[in-house]
């Protein structure tokens, strides 16, 4: 036997087969998949449901905002809200906020409930 069969024998065994190349990149295409599922994908669906929220706040509505305060929206532009918090001397008092600090709009009636 040469040189150049031995050599060319060793090169063969050493070669990766082609399915044994795809069983190393299967587990990390997998794990992309997953991540995907369990965290980007709830992630975008969480973020349309808020700009839908935001984008349909109306006067009227009893909103909870990041910061946890309650109120009424009383005025609505582009992208600032303002909140009527309490009423001092039969004179609202309004605060502006920016739409995205809006987490959540309450069913009517709940402010005067609590």
């Amino acid at each position: 036997m040469s040189v150049i069969d031995t050599a060319s024998l060793v090169l063969a065994q050493a070669a990766p087969e082609g399915s044994s190349m795809l069983g190393g990149i299967l587990p990390i295409v997998l794990m992309f998949v997953i991540l995907y599922f369990l965290m980007i994908r709830p992630q975008m669906k969480r973020q349309k449901e808020h700009r839908n929220m935001v984008a349909a706040l109306a006067k009227g509505d009893e909103v909870v905002t990041a910061g946890g305060i309650l109120g009424k929206v009383a005025k609505v532009t582009d992208s600032y809200i303002s909140i009527e918090v309490a009423d001092l001397a039969d004179k609202p008092v309004e605060i502006t906020l920016t739409k995205s600090s809006v987490t959540s709009v309450l069913p009517k009636g709940t402010i005067k409930a609590l």
